[in-house]
């Protein structure tokens, strides 16, 4: 089978298509053709292995795990004598986070409780952009649980692979949503629902004198204070996203400067693929209140192009990768990608 692999920590340029063996699966996991995949943030990070922090299960001088890609949506094709949830034939997706990573290639293997059945309502490249992004907006969004009707909500960094989503998930609990990112991303923003857009450049959330009920930080670049000041006084602030440095002053600052107001400043203590989510997203899948959206569609061997364009953050929407279904099939190729 082909796959993207890598053997060094680097840029997208260490990335190369090979031919591989293809993964027999054990007794309690089942076996995918990955019809499509879409590109994350953190793919580049375990790419570049920064931060630091992220070589500590992977590898520290070089990656043990030598195929990413977190999301997959395709075909069960082959199962182990332990399974009883799956059988050949069935649609499912997966965030492989936990389990060794490996959606770029055509085929991978995964516990049975990795996967789950594909929403009926989305084909193959839509599936694929759900299991990563839309289970951080949830979880980032707290499922809707302390958001009500009229609550405003503002999302930071939302036109990147989580914002669009959480857009659309907040407007589905009846928020007044503020969409915060690059002017070229405002109209894109409008069209997901946003109620209110600006952009970082000229606007500053934290010193325009507005509260919000609920902050979705993904981006992380104001201090920490600065986002207490933009807080109602029962509002939250979730960070999601953003330099690993800021990660570390929320956990140690972040309890003291709320202490003794309604006011909660946190981490997203993130539950990859977590299964209640999934059951509430797919269920706001099936509504019609979230539905994808994606920017652009690449061929396997066009892996290190996706990851390029997601890290200049040109991208609106999500970039996918779609897998070829015939066995043996080589795409035409551009001299400066990867020989596959």
């Amino acid at each position: 089978m082909k796959a993207i692999v890598y053997r060094q920590y680097g840029s997208p340029q260490v990335l190369r298509c090979e031919d591989i063996e293809r993964p027999s699966p054990g007794s309690s996991e089942v076996l995918v053709q990955v019809r499509a995949s879409s590109v994350n943030a953190a793919d580049l990070e375990y790419l570049s292995g920064v931060p630091f922090i992220t070589r500590l299960g992977s590898g520290l001088a070089r990656p043990r795990k030598t195929i990413l890609g977190f999301d997959l949506a395709g075909i069960v094709v082959d199962v182990g004598s332990d399974v009883t949830q799956f059988v050949p034939g069935d649609a499912v997706f997966a965030d492989l986070f936990d389990h060794g990573f490996g959606a770029f290639a055509e085929y991978v293997c995964a516990p049975e409780s990795a996967f789950a059945p594909m929403p009926s309502q989305l084909n193959f490249e839509q599936a694929a952009t759900l299991p990563h992004s839309g289970i951080l907006a949830i979880q980032g969004l707290s499922r809707g649980a302390n958001i009500e009707p009229g609550d405003r909500v503002l999302i930071n960094g939302a036109g990147g692979c989580v914002g669009p989503f959480g857009i659309q998930m907040a407007k589905a609990y009846g928020a007044e949503v503020t969409a915060v990112d690059c002017a070229g991303k405002l109209d894109f923003l409008r069209s997901l629902g946003a109620d209110h857009v600006l952009d970082f450049e000229q606007q500053d959330y934290t010193r325009s004198g507005k509260t919000y009920d609920w902050i979705l930080d993904l981006a992380a670049y104001h201090p920490l204070r600065n986002c207490q000041r933009a807080l109602s006084f029962r509002g939250q602030y979730v960070m999601a996203g953003g330099p690993f440095g800021r990660f570390m002053r929320l956990l140690t600052f972040g309890p003291f400067l709320t202490l003794g107001t309604s006011r909660r400043m946190k981490m997203l203590m993130w539950k990859p693929f977590n299964s209640e989510d999934v059951a509430a997203l797919i269920q706001l899948v099936a509504a019609g209140a979230v539905l994808p959206r994606i920017d652009r569609v690449f061929s396997l061997e066009e892996v290190p192009d996706a990851l390029r364009l997601l890290a200049r953050g040109e991208a609106q929407g999500k970039l996918v990768i779609k897998l070829s279904t015939e066995s043996g099939t080589r795409h035409r190729q551009d001299p400066s990608r990867p020989p596959c």
